[in-house]
């Protein structure tokens, strides 16, 4: 492999794992509530924000508009944490790969080929990662700017739309490299069906 794609890739693998460690270091506390009404103690957020995260937290029926938004404030969190120690392993891996290629300058064939394969499906592992985590950030800042300009039960509601605005504006574009993208959307959606009303069957 030319120096000059070596570089180029170390480059790129260094600047993935920095930002999956700001990421996992992050304490400047993204999923606090910060309505006018909502002062949740500390001692008792961390708590919470890992039960309300859950992919299967059951809220009753009664639970109210903020704690509804606070799990889905929570589940966007933990799916950028997660999503970060994925572009960690992710890059972790492209560079074991590159580290095992041979140096002798003739090799047979299909050495060559493997290598080139593994070293491209690596690439490719660590790129849609990161388009997961840019949709995941996407979504939250959706998010904090629907809780900025609505108020009310119409919180979720207006995020929803938004979030379904752009999923049309996506899909529309039809570009094969934003399927993360849409996969996260998707996902966000449901997050959003799911702890956004009353549980009919309860």
């Amino acid at each position: 492999m030319p120096p000059t794609i070596v570089r180029a890739i170390c480059c790129y693998v260094s600047a993935s794992m920095l930002r999956c460690n700001e990421i996992l270091h992050d304490t400047r506390g993204k999923s606090h509530m910060d309505f006018d009404n909502e002062t949740p103690g500390t001692s008792t957020e961390i708590g919470s924000d890992e039960l309300l995260s859950d992919d299967n937290l059951r809220l009753p029926e009664t639970a109210n508009i903020l704690v509804r938004t606070h799990a889905v404030r929570a589940w966007l969190t933990r799916r950028c944490k997660v999503t970060a120690v994925e572009i960690g392993e992710a890059a972790l891996a492209l560079q074991q790969t590159m580290m095992q290629e041979p140096q002798e300058t003739r090799l047979r064939r299909r050495e060559r080929h493997n290598l080139e394969w593994q070293l491209s499906q690596r690439q490719q592992r660590l790129k849609e990662a990161q388009q997961r985590l840019d949709a995941y950030e996407e979504a939250q800042a959706l998010l904090e700017d629907c809780i900025a300009h609505t108020s009310g039960e119409r919180i979720l509601v207006e995020y929803y739309l938004a979030l379904e605005d752009l999923v049309q504006s996506v899909a529309q574009a039809n570009q094969p490299e934003d399927t993360p993208r849409l996969q996260v959307l998707a996902d966000v959606q449901h997050r959003v069906e799911y702890v956004g009303a009353p549980n009919e069957d309860e």
